[in-house]
């Protein structure tokens, strides 16, 4: 099972804070561990929302809003994708990752859906494309 382990910002991150070099070196860590054991499949850290942009489409109409963004509750800070055997086994690998006192550190945890889960309301063929886009992708990031 796939799932993506989102990161979300907090005030520091949103204000542009980098990690003290303590915690860098824990999250090197934790992430080598996520790796030898074969659950990490990719990872990263957003920058602040001031940086970036909402695109936002209603009806064929198209809102587009600068950064920054005030809910700082509501935004991502970073990802983790991870592949476990269901979701209480992420949450477990969750549990040992590493924080840095007081500052808040909130994941997320949400499975992706898979092609197989559209069987009732996708045809077989869709079904069967959408397995080779992923294969194709695997396939791209083995290579890398």
């Amino acid at each position: 099972m796939r799932v993506m382990v989102i990161v979300k910002a907090n005030p520091e991150s949103e204000a542009g804070a980098l990690p003290s070099p303590e915690l860098i070196e824990a999250m090197g860590a934790y992430n080598n561990e996520l790796i030898a054991a074969g659950v990490m499949l990719d990872a990263g850290g957003l920058q602040s929302s001031a940086k970036g942009a909402r695109v936002r489409i209603r009806s064929g109409k198209v809102v587009v809003t600068d950064g920054p963004f005030t809910e700082t509750k509501e935004l991502i800070g970073g990802y983790w994708i991870w592949n476990v055997k269901s979701v209480a086994d992420a949450v477990e690998w969750a549990r040992k990752a590493p924080t840095e006192g007081d500052r808040p550190f909130d994941l997320e945890i949400r499975p992706f859906f898979e092609p197989e889960d559209f069987s009732e309301v996708a045809t077989r063929e869709l079904i069967e494309q959408e397995i080779g886009w992923r294969d194709a992708q695997a396939a791209a990031a083995a290579k890398a």
